[in-house]
């Protein structure tokens, strides 16, 4: 029964692929994030910890949101890209 189902989802997910059609990624994993940052899985759960980027944990693991995560890294200091300093 299982592998019906698994054996459907690959089709499924073959055919998507083949016609173009590939659902966005909503979430990135901490494995991810690490290699997307080149850091320490350490220095990963820090930043999710700081709170930098939204995350859920589902199921015990991590998900930290694709959308906040590339907002985060695009202005990591959180300073708007079109505001002047000031002396």
């Amino acid at each position: 029964m299982f592998e019906e189902k698994i054996a459907e989802l690959n089709r499924n997910n073959a055919s998507a692929v083949q016609s173009g059609f590939e659902s966005e990624k909503r979430v990135y994993t901490v494995d991810e994030i690490q290699d997307i940052l080149g850091v320490s899985k350490t220095t990963t759960y820090r930043l999710i910890k700081s709170g930098v980027f939204h995350s859920v944990r589902v199921g015990g693991q991590h998900r930290i949101s694709k959308k906040s995560f590339d907002a985060w890294l695009d202005n990591p200091s959180g300073v708007s890209e079109n505001s002047q300093v000031c002396d």
